[in-house]
């Protein structure tokens, strides 16, 4: 697979600049205009390479997502890459929380890491690419999502879609632990779970109430009592919202519940479990609605080879690939559930996400875009 060239000098001030660029558009997968304002500048960058630009106009409150397509992509099988243009980060986080900053290494910004960083230097290949007049050695379509951090309900059609005409899907999201690419991730799932009772006077009539809080305290317990590290799975209660004043017998509780699990079969025994909860209290109910939303997959042949590959171009580059697995999830679960060979984590080096403190570090600008710009060369 691999087939040796020599890469021209990348200019690591130019990638940070570009990565900025794009740093600087604050984009929260729940603002549709502020995500739109990003694909707007990405839209504007992949057409200054002379690709061929799909926008598909967003919907359910999300923005557009935009798919480029190089030469002879969708002609025949080739390099899906797939991105995400929404962070985490709410409006406002550059002004206050978290600046772009830059000391010795680290640049610091709002979704830099995740995955501004990644996408970018994905791009920037690419270009590197076209100004030296060189081609891919496959087709390669890009496509940039507005709602991966909260599930890309709208994009996962098109995702699905695009990895099944492709041979290979790279994925942008960062690097973990200090350079490793992704080649297994758990299965997620998210539920909401509301129980009702009966609301009573606190003091007067305190007996005729059925507390709503105090049943969900016993979901809670039950549901986190799910978790089973030996076996990879984890039941995480995150949001618990309920009742109206102190002096009210709580009828409502709701909560929203993660799972992560590492393959099909412990996800439908999850989902059987969570869904058949049960009241504990006399005269109380329990509602759970959700399931699935990402499937897991494991390390199987194809992201071996694809895998190895990239370690092989790394060591030619000259610095050492390793992989890890996830319990997070990203879009490249899509479609390596679907069976093609997927490689993820292929993004910047750095650490930090969703947090106020997310950085890359300047360091692994060059080396990751070398990555790159060797495998869409020599892919075959």
């Amino acid at each position: 697979m691999t087939d040796k060239q020599n890469i021209p000098e990348l200019d690591a001030e130019e990638i940070l600049d570009g990565i900025l660029e794009w740093v600087n558009i604050e984009s929260p997968s729940d603002d549709a205009a502020a995500v739109n304002r990003m694909a707007d500048a990405v839209e504007r960058d992949l057409l200054g390479i002379r690709a061929d630009v799909e926008r598909i106009p967003g919907r359910d409150g999300y923005g557009d997502i935009l798919i480029a397509r190089g030469e002879g992509a969708g002609r025949r099988p080739g390099i899906l890459v797939l991105s995400h243009l929404d962070t985490v980060h709410p409006v406002g986080t550059l002004e206050g929380a978290r600046p772009v900053a830059r000391d010795g290494d680290v640049v610091y910004g709002p979704g830099i890491y995740d995955m501004k960083g990644g996408a970018y230097i994905a791009f920037h290949a690419l270009r590197h690419l076209v100004r030296m007049g060189t081609s891919p050695s496959l087709p390669v379509t890009f496509v940039y999502v507005p709602e991966e951090e909260v599930g890309s309900h709208t994009s996962r059609e098109h995702i699905e879609r695009l990895a099944l005409e492709n041979k290979y899907v790279l994925v942008t999201e960062p690097a973990r632990d200090g350079g490793k690419v992704v080649t297994s991730r758990k299965g997620a799932g998210d539920f909401e779970v509301v129980t009702r009772g009966r609301p009573a006077h606190a003091g007067a009539r305190h007996q005729d109430g059925r507390n709503a809080i105090r049943e969900m305290a016993h979901q809670v317990l039950r549901l986190e009592a799910m978790t089973d590290y030996a076996r990879e799975i984890t039941v995480s209660v995150g949001v618990v919202e309920g009742g109206t004043f102190p002096n009210v017998v709580p009828a409502e509780c709701r909560a929203l519940v993660d799972l992560r699990v590492p393959d099909a079969a412990a996800a439908e025994e999850m989902c059987r479990r969570i869904k058949g909860l049960t009241p504990v209290g006399p005269d109380t109910e329990v509602h759970v609605s959700g399931g699935m939303n990402r499937p897991g997959y494991r390390k199987d042949e194809g992201i071996a080879a694809l895998y190895e590959h990239a370690r092989a171009l790394a060591a030619e580059i000259g610095f050492e690939l390793e992989d890890t697995g996830s319990g997070g999830v990203s879009d490249g679960n899509f479609s390596a559930a679907l069976g093609v060979p997927t490689l993820d984590g292929l993004g910047v080096d750095g650490q930090g996400a969703h947090t106020d403190y997310e950085q890359l570090y300047y360091s692994s600008l060059v080396p990751r875009t070398k990555l790159w710009v060797r495998l869409l060369t020599t892919l075959e």
